[in-house]
């Protein structure tokens, strides 16, 4: 019973040490998971270059995504619009949000790291077509 309160109240038992802590912060406010997620990515920006990446995700969380790309032009502090997860059928329904740029990493590969932060939803986009109408 006592071990139970000790635990529920995050209090050590005596005799123990804590353990030691990381070396670095975690500054994320939810777990990531590692999911592949094809996203649609362009500039909100009119006054930027426009250009429109097709990316997949390497790792998403409740408020942002990680992928890597060979755009050049992405820069920390930039909007941008995402639609996820993007799909050219039909019948898909997907989400555009408006997110921020909050990393930008050179890779060894000559790619980039870029972190997005999810700032909101901007709507349900569809992508199906009613095609030509009938009319009598």
């Amino acid at each position: 019973m006592a071990a139970q309160r000790d635990l529920m109240t995050k209090k050590l038992p005596t005799g123990t040490s804590p353990k030691q802590p990381f070396s670095h912060t975690e500054r994320r406010g939810s777990r990531r998971c590692k999911i592949t997620q094809l996203m649609r990515i362009r500039p909100s920006d009119p006054e930027k270059d426009h250009f429109e990446d097709m990316r997949g995700s390497v790792s998403v969380s409740r408020s942002g995504v990680f992928f890597q790309s060979s755009e050049p032009g992405y820069e920390v502090g930039m909007r941008l619009f995402v639609t996820m997860p993007y799909s050219q059928d039909p019948a898909s329904i997907a989400r555009e949000y408006l997110a921020e740029v909050v990393r930008r990493d050179v890779l060894p590969t000559g790619m980039f790291g870029i972190g997005i932060k999810i700032l909101m939803e901007m709507g349900i986009q569809h992508s199906y077509n009613f095609g030509a109408s009938n009319s009598r």
